[in-house]
């Protein structure tokens, strides 16, 4: 069912009457609900003027509709003479009219039922606080009165009506009197067309407070009025009252009651069916709507050729934006089908939660232990029989690429639009295999880290097929999005780490080995097997570094001065601690009792197998009933931890994307955080300069890691604190920070 104008079926003659198959009452009934703006040029302003209009605003307000009224009031023989200069004007001649108008919209109550007024004015406040009403009071500049009984309306694809005449918006009028009024189509004939562009031109001016024809007033007091008479209510408490003018519209005198009984149905069902395109209908989440940003996103991506990759960083809605993609996608063609692909099951649950805020309802999870196969199977196969039905995928990244899952998605997949949640793991080979096959034509890649550090194939290939390359269809940086208030300010504090004489003497003796597979002149190192075997194990003696225990205890000491332990989230080093007898102890263990020595009454709790109960974790973490939340990698992608305000980065890498994802972690904004502080673990070998080359090379590998430390400095609040504790590193390798983070 189309749900514009054009589906209303107007009188042949286009003439709507209290005589004519359709009379007033249906004509608002039908068109107010369908409105996305109408504006009312009101002559006259009586007492019981507009409030019988209310049925249908609810659903006018909740379609996103906004309103202007024009009203020229004039209420008496006094007032009718002194405008006609039959008497002296006198000094308080438009306080008079002001003071009119306000006394008639305070006798709207002796008019109508009070139930009816209380909706009409509950909508009018909430367009109000809303921004999307205004009403303007005016008197003419000749003295003469006009008896405007005219309105504009636009429905949402554009079509425009315009009606004229004698009818006066009151009870009797659209009901029972021989009042009428004409319309015009901006789809009709010639003539209606014509009549519309002239007064399309005339309201411009009109409510841009242009016209030379009026002197216009101060509508304050009547917009005081409307918030002393109405309570705030949401839309959706709106609609159901509005519920209960419907089922009632037959109530009053007998007359009356047979005369708008057919109307009274017709309008009962037409409800009906809005309520019913609400609750199903994909929409964005109110009471918000797309950012700016979220719209240039879309279009970008659409001029892309509906692919691309979104290079935003955490905390700034990559989800959401994805989303409205596909919501204006359904706009277009009214279905929606699309998969989901996500990195590990925490994500699963959020991104679902994500979707069903969109409305998007017809849902199958694939991964985490759920029994997808079966209505999987049963979809596909009713879709090969040409029962197309929308449906969203979400899935991680193993799931999908399975035999089980691509045996049923293989014969679907042209139809579906991929949005694949931290697009850098596509470029796993086993990733790559299954894409490859992909016959997906619309696709977007999320990520606030597309490249692949140590794989520009990896990184060529998913630039492929998303058909992009940097800067991406829309690129939104963390200094952006700072700026634009998406996350929240913080406090910067690098923490170098010394190894000890064991590990360091392991570390240089790994380094001379790398030295034979080192590029002097391209400052890099050449591609070999032993090159990732041996930067590995030199990466594993930095992760584990002993220091880092002691350094833990320090922060949390600096913690207890701050008065900030609650609220940390610290990332700890994976793996374990072997000891000369075979005995092994997890580095998450070793932390947890470092912590529990310093500060023995701290509640700490761990987050490290995929698939654990996450949301109860972090709901603990959120109220304050975990002081402080450990874990190892798994919360590196796109689990939103909003409350955390202080950071502890104890497993350094060197992966610019894993300090990239963590950081973003803390700087979620939350209404109680003002900003997030953040310790960041920095291990730095102290490497002889005796030796030149593998000094070089080490001055190399320092200037990578102090890039990733200074451009997170250079954004913070206390940047001088920060360069200062960087400052001995500089100068042991003769680095300059200030020229590392210009060349950024």
């Amino acid at each position: 069912m189309k749900d514009n104008f054009s589906s209303i079926q107007f009188p042949e003659t286009l003439k709507v009457s209290t005589s004519s198959e359709m009379i007033p009452l249906e004509f608002f009934g039908r068109v107010i609900p369908l409105s996305k703006k109408i504006q009312f040029k009101l002559g006259y302003f009586s007492s019981n003027s507009i409030s019988t209009l209310a049925y249908g605003f609810a659903q006018f307000i909740f379609q996103g509709g906004s309103i202007d009224f024009l009203i020229n009031h004039f209420v008496s023989d006094d007032d009718y003479k002194l405008i006609n200069n039959e008497v002296a004007a006198s000094p308080n001649f438009y306080q008079t009219i002001e003071d009119e108008i306000i006394h008639d919209l305070q006798k709207l109550s002796d008019v109508f039922s009070k139930r009816q007024v209380n909706h009409f004015y509950n909508c009018l406040r909430y367009l109000l606080d809303n921004g999307r009403i205004s009403i303007t009071p005016v008197t003419t500049k000749t003295g003469q009165i006009s008896h405007y009984k005219e309105a504009l309306f636009w429905d949402k694809d554009g079509h425009v009506l315009n009606i004229v005449g004698s009818c006066n918006f009151t009870y009797k009028g659209i009901v029972c009197n021989g009042e009428s009024l004409r319309v015009s189509r901006s789809w009709g004939e010639n003539s209606e067309r014509a009549n519309i562009a002239s007064e399309l031109l005339d309201y411009r001016k009109i409510f841009a407070k242009e016209s030379s024809e009026f002197i216009y007033l101060d509508p304050s007091r009547l917009i005081n009025i409307i918030k002393e008479n109405s309570q705030s209510l949401s839309e959706q408490q709106l609609l159901e009252e509005e519920l209960g003018l419907v089922e009632n519209l037959n109530s009053g005198r007998d007359d009356e009651r047979i005369r708008i009984e057919k109307v009274n149905q017709l309008l009962k069902e037409q409800f009906e069916q809005t309520i019913e395109r609400i609750v199903s209908s994909p929409t964005f989440p109110k009471p918000f709507s797309p950012r700016p940003y979220q719209i240039q996103a879309y279009y970008n991506w659409v001029k892309n050729n509906h692919s691309g990759i979104f290079g935003m960083a955490t905390g700034t809605g990559k989800t959401k934006t994805s989303l409205n993609c596909l919501l204006n996608e359904y706009q277009m063609s009214g279905n929606y089908r699309a998969i989901i692909l996500v990195p590990s099951i925490a994500l699963l649950e959020q991104w679902e939660e994500e979707v069903l805020l969109f409305n998007f309802t017809n849902i199958i999870i694939a991964g985490g232990g759920n029994n997808w196969e079966k209505d999987f199977s049963n979809y596909v196969s009713n879709y090969g029989g040409g029962i197309k039905r929308d449906l969203i995928i979400v899935s991680t990244y193993a799931s999908f690429s399975s035999h089980r899952f691509q045996k049923y998605f293989a014969k679907i997949e042209e139809d579906f639009l991929l949005i694949a949640d931290e697009a850098h793991n596509m470029g796993a080979n086993d990733l790559k295999k299954t894409m490859i096959k992909s016959r997906i034509k619309k696709k977007i890649g999320l990520s606030a880290t597309p490249k692949r550090v140590y794989d520009p194939e990896g990184t060529d290939f998913i630039d492929s097929y998303f058909n992009d390359k940097e800067p991406y269809t829309y690129n939104f940086s963390m200094k952006e999005a700072m700026r634009e208030g998406f996350l929240c300010d913080y406090k910067y504090y690098p923490v170098l780490v010394e190894l000890n004489d064991d590990e360091l003497e392991e570390y240089i003796e790994i380094s001379k080995k790398l030295l034979r597979y080192f590029d002097f002149e391209k400052n890099e190192f050449k591609k070999d097997p032993t090159v990732e075997r041996l930067l590995l194990k030199r990466k594993n003696i930095i992760h584990k570094a002993s220091n880092k225990l002691n350094r833990f205890k320090e922060i949390l000491l600096e913690l207890q001065r701050l008065k900030k332990l609650k609220y940390v989230f610290t990332y700890v080093p994976e793996g374990f601690i072997y000891e000369e007898d075979g005995a092994s102890e997890r580095m998450l263990d070793k932390f947890l009792l470092a912590g529990n020595e310093v500060m023995p009454t701290m509640k700490m709790n761990s987050y490290i197998a995929d698939g654990q109960n996450l949301k109860d974790i972090l709901r603990g973490f959120s109220e304050g009933r975990i002081d402080m939340l450990l874990a190892m990698k798994m919360l590196d992608e796109g689990v939103d931890v909003p409350r955390a305000e202080v950071g502890i980065f104890a497993s350094s890498t060197g992966n610019p994307r894993q300090f990239i994802q963590r950081r973003g972690r803390l700087l979620r904004k939350h209404k109680d955080k003002t900003y997030a502080t953040i310790f960041d673990m920095v291990v730095v070998p102290r490497v002889n300069d005796n030796n030149v080359e593998l000094f070089n090379m080490e001055r190399s590998m320092v200037n990578n890691e102090l890039r990733r430390v200074g451009y997170f400095a250079s954004l913070a609040m206390n940047f001088y604190d920060s360069k200062d504790a960087l400052d001995q590193v500089c100068a042991k390798y003769d680095l300059d920070l200030d020229t590392i983070i210009n060349e950024l």
